[in-house]
């Protein structure tokens, strides 16, 4: 049998950090914090995470579903099918990418999470 390697993969550690890098601003805003969901920490506003890096180091946002559609992102898949208001933004897709999703993912939860 083979062995799993201990920690985070280096896909995660690398979307960690670039997530980590493209929030800097928000994560100055009151209402945003450090959340955990699906066994990894994003941020949240008002305890209602917003962003967050899967295992294969991708980026994972709430966003409308039609909003996904029109971006042309996946769905996070979960439990063999999909969550209908997280997408999945490639490692590769670069800062400026998700930044942007970032932004639009706090402004659609902040919208929706009463204060």
């Amino acid at each position: 049998m083979t062995e799993k390697p201990a920690g985070p993969r280096p896909e995660r550690l690398a979307g960690r950090e670039l997530l980590d890098t493209v929030t800097a601003e928000l994560q100055k805003q009151p209402d945003v914090a450090v959340g955990r969901m699906f066994g990894s920490e994003g941020y949240s506003v008002r305890g209602k995470l917003f962003a967050f890096v899967s295992t294969d180091g991708s980026l994972v946002a709430k966003l409308p579903a039609e909003r996904i559609e029109a971006l042309g992102f996946d769905n996070m898949v979960m439990h063999g099918g999909p969550a209908k208001e997280w997408a999945t933004v490639p490692l590769t897709d670069g800062a400026d990418r998700w930044r942007a999703v970032c932004d639009e993912a706090h402004a659609f939860v902040d919208e929706i999470t009463p204060r």
